[in-house]
């Protein structure tokens, strides 16, 4: 079983990231995981920090000399900015130099506050951050490598960001990674690029910010991933929790999930083909995404991620109450992008990457890398000698002992 566990404020010393359960002999490299750090940077609509956060990696365990050893991989992502931050932040006993009582609308501020009885929304606002999705990202490029030893490719691109829109059923291919990364808001569409841009140059100019969706595509899946048998172990469920637990993400689409929903039965699903030349049966449409019944089909696995505005703007306008005394305010800004919706869509990667990983493991097993893919090539193989549907179960074997 693959899992990971992350701790770590925004302006704390650093992120930590633990992954246990991947299998021994995996190749990784520490230029690997600053790389996919380094996307979740971009996209145009970021605030500044973004031009002076920088990842310092250190691989504190579960590798030697570029290879995981099967025991679990730490990783620390340092904050460069501690230095100003170190006494409001310091885990010594003492008192912040302020304590911010009026919590921000659409944030986990008033919530983690009642719950866990603060008076200063900063207890609560430094772990809620999306910085930490920073060590979600981090884990992704471990579960990349790993899936990569299946050929199993993800790639995700923004299909709207505001009112702009992308052309629907326009996706790029792995390769084409580079070119979605090197669009100002990771769009595959260069009218669709021009359009974002100028929704989110509108917004910033009059000190607000904008939602938006992005989709993630993954190529090479193996068939049989995920369950049917128990709710908890259903594919399409587990990619929407992880994909929902993105902050400011709202709502999860599978395949077409929304489209179908006002077709009939009759144009709403995926018909299956025999490929004689390949051994293997086919879908030429991918509506369920990839999925179905909780269980992978071996064609695209295909998920949106829906992110609303982000929820502190540049201009104070949303209000709020004083928890002390209880007076109407204004909310405060903490630092804020105009959208992340591009940055949004590479955290999405890495959150399907770990959810497909993890159920590949589960379904292959496997304490080494070597052992892991023998294991996937010996199930593949007996795909392909599976009895036709025209033969009564027992018929081989039956066969096999006249």
């Amino acid at each position: 079983m693959l899992r990971f566990l992350t701790a770590g404020e925004s302006h704390g010393r650093a992120l930590v990231v633990i992954v246990e359960g991947l299998p021994a002999g995996l190749p990784i490299t520490i230029d690997e995981i600053r790389v996919e750090l380094a996307r979740r940077r971009l996209g145009y609509g970021r605030g500044p920090r973004m031009r002076v956060e920088r990842d310092e990696i250190v691989v504190v365990s579960g590798v030697r000399h570029g290879r995981t050893l099967g025991s679990p991989v730490a990783i620390e992502i340092a904050n460069t900015e501690w230095p100003k931050w170190e006494r409001e932040m310091s885990p010594e006993p003492g008192e912040p130099e302020r304590i911010l009582t009026a919590p921000r609308p659409g944030h986990a501020d008033l919530a983690g506050m009642e719950k866990y009885g603060f008076v200063d929304a900063r207890d609560v606002l430094e772990r809620a951050s999306a910085r930490e999705t920073a060590a979600r990202v981090a884990a992704g490029a471990l579960a990349k490598a790993l899936l990569a030893r299946l050929g199993t490719e993800i790639v995700s691109h923004v299909v709207a960001i505001g009112a702009a829109t992308s052309p629907s059923g326009l996706r790029p291919r792995p390769e084409d990674l580079a070119a979605v990364d090197a669009s100002a808001v990771r769009c595959f569409d260069a009218a669709a690029t021009d359009a974002m841009v100028a929704e989110v140059k509108a917004a910033a100019q009059q000190g607000d910010s904008l939602g938006g969706v992005a989709e993630v595509v993954a190529y090479g899946v193996p068939v049989g991933l995920g369950s049917y048998v128990q709710w908890d172990r259903r594919l399409d469920g587990l990619i929407a929790q992880a994909l929902m637990s993105i902050p400011a993400v709202k709502a999860v689409e599978v395949g077409d999930a929304i489209a179908i929903a006002s077709r009939r039965g009759s144009e709403a699903h995926d018909a299956i083909f025999w490929d004689a030349s390949r051994l293997t049966y086919r879908r030429e449409t991918s509506r369920a995404g990839g999925i179905e019944g909780g269980v992978s089909t071996g064609g695209l696995v295909i998920a949106r991620a829906v992110m609303k505005p982000l929820a502190t703007l540049n201009r104070p306008v949303l209000a709020t109450v004083d928890v002390v005394t209880k007076k109407s305010t204004l909310s405060f800004k903490e630092r804020t992008d105009v959208t992340a919706v591009p940055a949004m869509g590479v955290i999405a990667e890495a959150m399907v990457a770990f959810v497909l990983a993890s159920e590949a493991l589960r379904k292959f097993g496997g304490d080494s890398v070597a052992e892991f893919v023998r294991n996937r090539d010996s199930f593949v193989a007996a795909l392909g000698s599976a009895p036709s549907a025209a033969e009564p179960p027992g018929t081989a074997a039956r066969s096999g002992q006249r």
